[in-house]
């Protein structure tokens, strides 16, 4: 963010009350896919960049505070926190997938073409993404705000509405969080369904049976010649003929 320094003082908020239930969890059952860890990661990193931004601001350096709390700086702890998801997310559904494949003896490469490949992680991840959706509005009013505090003098009110804007990100922030563990929850139910079809694979019985019905087709030729039904080929004579002259 390049901007000339404001005369204004900057009081940045404290967040974390704003955050709620981001910092505190909640009460819901244990996932399939925990949680938790990246929850209180995105929490912690917004509350840190909140810390940065009062000691940045404390020291006059007022452009500096509002780039740490600015647009880019919220989209990337969001999208780094989406990341995250994706790739515990993707992993676990691999593990599964590889015991539930093992346990009824399925093939290596039928199994990986299976599990969630990059096309499929792209997939999930823009799935993910759109539980902040109404978060990226906010982020764009911050940038806005940001400029009108460079550009307020004393009597302005720029820093509360720049204030207020941050706190609302935080609530968003909140909000995004539960609209993404609700798409996680459909994710997982979406692949469960794809599991259970794995589980219930048998390896296919034609080719035993091809092998059975060449084997018996084989055994009644055999008896029907030495049986003096039919005559042997001329291969077969010869062969005999050579082993039992030895």
């Amino acid at each position: 963010m390049s901007m000339t320094e404001t005369l204004v003082p900057l009081r940045v908020p404290e967040l974390g009350p704003y955050l709620g239930k981001l910092v505190a969890g909640t009460e819901r059952a244990a996932r399939w896919i925990p949680l938790d860890e990246v929850r209180y990661q995105l929490a912690t990193r917004i509350i840190e960049q909140g810390g940065e931004a009062r000691r940045l601001a404390a020291a006059a350096d007022h452009s500096s505070a509002l780039a740490v709390l600015g647009r880019d700086a919220w989209r990337d702890a969001w999208e780094g926190a989406v990341d995250t998801v994706v790739a515990t997310l993707a992993n676990r559904l691999s593990v599964q997938i590889d015991a539930e494949a093992a346990a009824v003896k399925m093939g290596r490469r039928r199994r990986t073409r299976l599990k969630p490949g990059a096309s499929a992680k792209r997939a999930i991840a823009i799935r993910l993404s759109a539980s902040g959706a109404a978060l990226l509005p906010v982020l764009d009013e911050i940038e806005q705000r940001a400029a009108e505090v460079v550009a307020a003098n004393l009597s302005d009110d720029a820093v509360e509405r720049w204030q207020e804007i941050q706190k609302l990100a935080a609530r968003r922030l909140e909000a995004a969080w539960f609209d993404l563990e609700t798409a996680v929850d459909g994710e997982v139910a979406s692949w469960m369904r794809a599991m259970d079809e794995v589980a219930r694979w048998r390896k296919p019985l034609w080719p035993v049976a091809v092998v059975a019905l060449v084997a018996f087709g084989v055994a009644v030729w055999l008896g029907l010649i030495f049986g003096g039904h039919i005559d042997p080929p001329g291969w077969m004579a010869r062969l005999w003929s050579q082993v039992f002259a030895n």
